[in-house]
């Protein structure tokens, strides 16, 4: 359902939103986000007041609405590609990961911005809160707790440590202006995984 409304919004909706966020990413590179205005961002995105707030109530309600776009995209990916590894334990996250990273990749600018700086946390704790429901899953999903339980280890940590290495990795890539290709990117941190007790993504 989400899908078809989503198909269904006026293309002009969702270029003005894409001015929008072009402008807010734009502007972040240049200042810092307490500077930010609903006049700069109107401006720099070149609507108008009232079109701005056609579409969001001020710029806190921008970001979470971006945020739940950004984690929207993601959940997408995940659905399309996780199901189709989920018995393979060793390899499974790894081809997920690769379009996950494609797709930052593909939308570098706006990530950079948003997860490779300290300006917005929100999207960082967003994309971490999806991270851990991730790990959570998949500690279920191949019965992985009574094997921790052995080991001694708690749950919660595990889920902690699986889902702070991953998005750890995916920052320090975006800082450093992505000098691996996702694939190569994605492969590294398998392999680590598999020196590791870190089979949690």
């Amino acid at each position: 359902m989400k899908d078809e409304k989503k198909s269904a919004v006026d293309p002009r909706i969702l270029r003005t939103r894409q001015l929008i966020r072009g402008a807010f990413v734009e502007l972040l590179q240049e200042m810092d986000i307490e500077k930010l205005s609903v006049n700069k961002i109107a401006e720099r995105a070149t609507i108008n007041r009232v079109t701005f707030y056609l579409h969001y109530r001020d710029i806190t309600d921008m970001m979470e609405k971006m945020a739940d776009e950004m984690i929207e995209n993601i959940e997408r990916i995940v659905d399309e590609y996780a199901p189709h590894f989920e018995k393979q334990r060793t390899e499974e996250a790894w081809p997920v990961l690769v379009k996950l990273l494609e797709h930052f990749a593909e939308n570098a600018s706006f990530y950079q911005v948003v997860l490779a700086t300290k300006r917005t946390p929100i999207f960082t704790e967003r994309l971490l809160k999806l991270l851990s429901t991730l790990v959570k899953a998949k500690i279920d999903r191949v019965e992985m707790e009574d094997e921790l339980e052995e080991s001694g280890i708690h749950k919660e940590i595990a889920i902690w440590y699986g889902s702070s290495a991953l998005i750890g990795t995916i920052v320090a890539w975006l800082r450093n202006d992505m000098p691996y290709s996702p694939h190569f990117l994605a492969k590294q941190f398998s392999l680590i995984r598999s020196y590791s007790y870190n089979d949690l993504i």
